[in-house]
């Protein structure tokens, strides 16, 4: 019994420092890591002058052109993230403006995203390598149920989220792989595709009252002096429940609603993301409405 004990301690202390070593070589080459993806170019930055920084979910990513910002002498990048809800982008204005980012304006995607204040997995798991290395990544997700586990077991949150942080990811890194999610200034452009879902129904969708993460970016950027300029962005014509954004401008009368501005199914990859020609014509519009000289 006694050698069965002293045979398990030994397994449990290997097994330990085992974990411990590759938690410590893994975060390595995330520290290193810059041309990856949006969390990893922010968190290994240093400071940023911007004019325009776009912050949402893939209804950021696929419908402002930065390069149309650009062309008007605006220095535009689009942090809009596939997937992402508020709770990433959050964290994301913050580790900017810890890395003393100089932003005049943040463009906030606003609309489906403020029907929930939960973190979005696959998103919120690339923010994870850097969570011993950032005091702000830690409190951003200490309220979140795992928690303990996450910050705490050595080498865990690889495991747990080995499609997005794992072996593969960390030999990309290693290997200098680029992704595309940084070109074009961030913006992801989309095409028509016959077989795109052109149905919606969000009737039972109801924005929250109070998004303790939307509240978090316009408090950020009060305190930081940033024009705060929230939007709600198109849906093709084919939805049902458009009386969602009307409850959004309800409890939230300081958002935009461009809803309307783009309807037709030609311009739409999907029914809640448009085409490159679609974006454009969005574009032009938010450049009018906020930016004109």
């Amino acid at each position: 019994m006694k050698q069965f004990l002293i045979y398990t301690a030994k397994v449990l202390f290997i097994t330990i420092l085992i974990a411990i070593v590759l938690d410590g070589l893994y975060t390595y080459f995330f520290l290193q890591s810059k041309n990856r993806g949006k969390i990893e170019d922010v968190f290994n930055s240093k400071s940023r002058n911007y004019d325009v920084v776009i912050l949402g979910s893939s209804r950021a990513n696929n419908h402002f052109d930065a390069k149309m910002f650009e062309a008007k002498g605006l220095k535009t990048f689009n942090y809009g993230m596939s997937g992402g809800h508020l709770f990433e982008a959050s964290l994301l204005l913050k580790l900017m403006i810890e890395r003393k980012y100089t932003i005049k304006n943040v463009i906030l995607e606003a609309d489906l995203n403020l029907s929930n204040d939960h973190q979005s997995e696959g998103v919120s798991a690339k923010f994870l390598p850097y969570i011993h290395n950032s005091e702000i990544i830690k409190k951003h997700f200490e309220s979140e149920k795992d928690f303990n586990e996450l910050y705490y077991i050595p080498f865990y949150r690889y495991v747990k989220f080995d499609g997005k942080i794992g072996f593969r990811e960390t030999y990309k890194i290693v290997k200098e792989e680029t992704t595309n999610s940084l070109d074009n200034l961030g913006y992801y452009p989309l095409v028509k595709h016959k077989n795109g879902n052109m149905k919606n129904n969000i009737v039972n969708l109801n924005p929250l009252t109070h998004n303790k993460y939307y509240e978090e970016i316009k408090a950020i950027c009060k305190t930081n002096n940033i024009n705060f300029i929230a939007v709600m962005t198109p849906m093709c014509e084919n939805v049902v429940g458009m009386n969602y954004f009307d409850k959004v401008k309800k409890a939230y009368p300081e958002i935009h609603n461009y809803e309307n501005v783009v309807i037709e199914n030609q311009y739409f990859s999907s029914c809640g993301h448009m085409t490159d020609a679609g974006a454009k014509i969005f574009t032009v519009k938010i450049l009018k409405d906020f930016f004109h000289k």
